[in-house]
């Protein structure tokens, strides 16, 4: 197995060379290469695991969503939290994300869930966990990538100035303690997955008030429409 390593973009890599280079992330990769000698299907794919960080370079990062872990079925991941590829029909919650837009903003999206264009605005859309077993949710929460993902909160926030943190449902607004909020803007909701989304996902328009927290800062609004 090529070293998954080998996918993430220069920039991420300087940042995060020690994280890299350190006993708890060779874990993560022997952990991978075990699934693949078990023949257990892993998504995202291997080139896809740091899409994340492909599509959005760290000088360019404005906005943050952090995700728990990738989907599990077959097509769904492909390293952006939320995102699903073209072709593959958009999961409940995004569903609910962009009736939330619609109603937020007056953006109607339809026929697809990809959401590259997002990323490739600035927003940095970040799973806590990286990689999945097929069907089974959950099953890498333990081999590592939590303490990677930290990392990678924490340096944004330490390095970065005016970052805006959308954080959704109780598992991503534990990661609060990670955010220096005396620099940058934290908005916290419900997440949109159908169980939650009634209790302040809808209406919290976090989309909007990104937008206008951008503007206060001279940066550029995100474009929400995906079309």
């Amino acid at each position: 197995m090529n070293d998954i390593r080998e996918f993430v973009p220069d920039d991420w890599k300087a940042l995060l060379a020690e994280e890299f280079n350190s006993p708890y992330f060779q874990k993560i990769i022997d952990f991978l290469e075990e699934e693949k000698n078990n023949n257990r299907t892993v998504y995202p794919p291997r080139e896809e695991i740091f899409s994340a960080f492909r599509l959005t370079p760290f000088e360019e990062v404005k906005v943050v969503i952090i995700g728990q872990d990738p989907y599990h079925g077959k097509g769904q991941a492909h390293g952006l939290c939320f995102s699903v590829k073209k072709g593959v029909p958009p999961p409940p919650s995004l569903i609910n994300i962009f009736t939330e837009i619609k109603s937020d903003c007056g953006i109607s999206i339809s026929g697809h869930g990809e959401l590259t264009s997002w990323a490739s605005q600035g927003v940095l859309l970040l799973n806590a966990i990286l990689t999945v077993r097929e069907n089974q949710p959950g099953s890498h929460q333990n081999i590592g990538w939590q303490q990677f993902t930290d990392k990678v909160i924490s340096l944004i926030s330490e390095k970065k100035e005016g970052i805006v943190f959308l954080l959704w449902g109780k598992y991503a607004q534990s990661k609060s303690d990670l955010i220096d909020e005396g620099k940058h803007y934290i908005l916290q909701a419900a997440h949109p997955s159908p169980y939650s989304v009634r209790a302040g996902f809808f209406g919290c328009r976090h989309f909007s008030k990104t937008n206008e927290i951008l503007k206060s800062l001279k940066r550029q609004p995100i474009n929400w429409s995906i079309n």
